[in-house]
C-alpha cells in the first residue's frame, strides 16, 4: 500500500503525525531538520551541563565522604538517602523532558537520530547512582550536538566521556606493565575495547581477532575520569608503555602527549567496515530489518565519498527511492509508540508538566491540586496516588512494562531493533493497555473516525476503518485506533 509522502516522512522518520505539524517530505526537508536540529538546546538535563556537572560532582562527593565515613565506623544513613532520593528525581525530570522533546519538535528526523544515537552508544542510569545524572548530560553535550558532522568526531565524543568510561568500566582499566599494574596487581579491562569494535565501529564478525581487541583495549589504558570535575583525564601512571599492534597499524605514541586513543578511534572510523556496519545499520532502522543492498551500497559510497560526513550518509539514504517505499516494515519501539500516541493526540506541552507535577505529588500543580490541599485529608492523599499512579502509567512506568526505559537498555548493544524483539505477547498485552488508559484519560472529548484521521491519515486501511466505524463505544474505536496495526508499524 503506497502512501502519500508526507505521510510515509512523519512515519518512517518522524515520531508519526501530528496536528499542524508538517514532515518535510524530501530529502533536503529532512536534512534541514538534523542541522536546525543540532544548534538546539535539549529540555535536559534541567539545569544545563554546567550545571548538571556540579550537581553531580556534588552528590558523587557526598556519596564518598559517605562510604568513608561508613568504613570508619560512622555511616550516616541519611546522606545516602538523601543523595539517592535527589539522583532518582533528576533522573525522572530528566526522562519526562526527553519525552516531551520527541512529543512536541517539529524536528522529527533529528529526534529520532538522536534516539538512534544514544543507542548506537548506549550507556545506562542502572550502571550506578551518579549515572542518573551523567547519562542526559551525556546525549546533551556527546551526542546530539554531533550528529550532522562527521563520525569520527561522533566517535570520539561518544567514547571519550566519562558517562561512557564508567559504564564500561574503562576507569578500573590498568595496563599490565604500567607502574600501577605492578605496584597493585590490577590488570585489563577489554569491556571498552571489545564494544568499541564490536559495537560502535567494525562490528560483529567483520574480521577482527582477540587480539584486536586486547589491542584496543591496551591503547586505552591510562584514560579514566576525574570525579572531582567529572572529566575525562589520562594518567600516564595507569597506561601500558610500549608500542601496541591493532589491525596490522603500530601504535607507538609518535605525536607524544599519549593521544593513541584518539588516532586509533580516527583509525578506526576511517576503516570500510565501519562504513558499512553503521550503513546497514541505519537503514536498517529506518526503513527494514533487512535493508534494501542499494540503498546500503549508496550509503557507502557517499560515506567513502565525504570521509564520513553523517550529513551525507542519511542524504545518499533519503534520496534513494526505496528509502519511500514498502511501509509498515518495521514495528515501532516503544518510546516511538507512546511519543506517537501522545502526538497523535495532540497532547500539549502543558499536560506533560502537569504529568510531570502528579509523579511527584506536587500540591502545587494547579486548581484541582490546591484544591486537594484544602480537602487536607485521607481523599485528598488518595486522589494524589491515584494521579501519580496514572501519570507514571501513562509515561515512564509505562515505558518500563513494555520493554524500554529511558536511558536503561539491558546491554551496551543497546535496546533491539528488530520486530522480532517487540512482538512478544506480553508487551503487545501493554501497548493495549497503554492505548486504553490513554484513550479513556486524554481522549475523552474525540470522536474515533476523527482521531484515525489525525494519527493514520492515509496510513489507515479500509479494513481498519471499517472497523473503527463498527466499534461499540468511543473508548473502545479509540483504543482500536492506538493498538491497531497500521499505528504499531512505521
Amino acid at each position: 500500500m503506497a502512501l502519500e509522502r508526507p505521510t510515509l516522512a512523519a512515519i518512517r522518520y518522524g515520531y508519526g503525525l501530528r496536528a499542524g505539524q508538517d514532515m518535510p517530505d524530501d530529502a533536503d526537508g529532512l536534512i534541514a531538520q538534523v542541522k536546525r536540529g543540532v544548534m538546539i538546546k535539549p529540555r535536559f538535563p534541567r539545569e544545563g551541563v554546567v550545571g548538571r556537572r556540579e550537581a553531580a560532582t556534588k552528590v558523587m562527593s557526598l556519596r564518598a565522604a559517605e562510604a568513608k565515613a561508613a568504613q570508619e565506623g560512622k555511616p550516616n544513613e541519611s546522606i545516602r538517602k538523601e543523595t539517592q532520593r535527589e539522583a532518582q528525581r533528576l533522573y525522572r525530570i530528566d526522562a519526562m523532558s526527553r519525552l516531551a522533546q520527541a512529543v512536541q519538535s517539529r524536528l522529527g528526523f533529528h529526534e529520532r537520530l538522536a534516539s538512534f544515537w544514544m543507542n548506537h552508544f548506549a550507556v545506562s542510569t542502572l550502571k550506578s547512582l551518579p549515572m542518573r545524572m551523567i547519562v542526559p548530560m551525556y546525549e546533551a553535550e556527546a551526542i546530539r550536538p554531533r550528529m550532522a558532522g562527521s563520525f569520527s568526531d561522533l566517535l570520539k565524543a561518544g567514547i571519550l566521556h566519562p558517562a561512557m568510561l564508567i559504564y564500561l568500566d574503562q576507569n578500573q582499566s590498568v595496563g599490565p606493565d604500567s607502574v600501577a599494574g605492578r605496584e597493585t596487581g590490577r590488570g585489563l579491562n577489554e569491556n571498552l575495547g571489545r564494544e568499541l569494535l564490536e559495537l560502535h565501529t567494525l562490528g560483529a564478525g567483520s574480521g577482527y581477532s582477540q587480539d584486536d581487541v586486547r589491542a584496543a583495549a591496551l591503547i586505552l589504558t591510562g584514560l579514566t575520569v576525574d570525579s572531582r570535575g567529572l572529566d575525562i583525564a589520562y594518567r600516564s601512571r595507569l597506561a601500558q608503555a610500549g608500542s601496541v599492534t591493532l589491525l596490522g597499524h603500530e601504535y607507538r605514541d609518535d605525536e607524544g602527549g599519549s593521544q593513541d586513543h584518539v588516532l586509533m578511534l580516527e583509525d578506526l572510523a576511517a576503516r570500510p567496515e565501519t562504513a558499512l556496519h553503521i550503513s546497514r545499520k541505519l537503514a536498517a532502522h529506518f526503513i527494514s530489518d533487512d535493508p534494501p543492498a542499494d540503498v546500503v551500497a549508496q550509503m557507502v559510497a557517499a560515506w567513502q565519498k565525504s570521509d564520513g560526513d553523517l550529513v551525507e550518509v542519511y542524504r545518499a539514504m533519503l534520496e534513494h527511492p526505496l528509502a519511500w517505499e514498502n511501509p509498515g516494515q518495521k514495528i515501532k519501539q516503544p518510546f516511538e509508540f507512546v511519543v506517537s500516541g501522545f502526538r497523535a493526540l495532540d497532547m500539549p506541552d502543558a499536560s506533560l508538566t502537569a504529568l510531570l507535577a502528579d509523579m511527584d505529588g506536587d500540591e502545587d500543580a494547579g486548581p484541582v491540586g490546591k484544591a486537594m490541599q484544602l480537602a487536607g485529608d485521607a481523599k485528598a492523599a488518595e486522589i494524589r496516588q491515584r494521579r501519580s499512579n496514572q501519570a507514571h502509567a501513562l509515561t515512564l512506568k509505562a515505558l518500563g512494562r513494555m520493554g524500554e526505559p529511558v536511558w536503561q537498555p539491558p546491554s551496551p548493544a543497546g535496546f533491539a531493533d528488530t520486530a522480532s524483539a517487540w512482538l512478544a505477547p506480553g508487551q503487545l498485552g501493554e501497548r493495549i493497555a497503554w492505548a486504553r488508559l490513554a484513550a479513556r484519560t486524554l481522549a475523552a472529548r474525540l470522536e474515533p473516525a476523527d482521531f484515525l484521521d489525525a494519527a493514520l491519515a492515509d496510513a489507515a486501511t479500509p479494513e481498519t476503518r471499517d472497523v473503527i466505524s463498527q466499534a461499540p463505544s468511543r473508548l473502545h474505536g479509540l483504543t482500536m485506533v492506538l493498538a491497531s496495526a497500521e499505528f504499531n508499524r512505521r
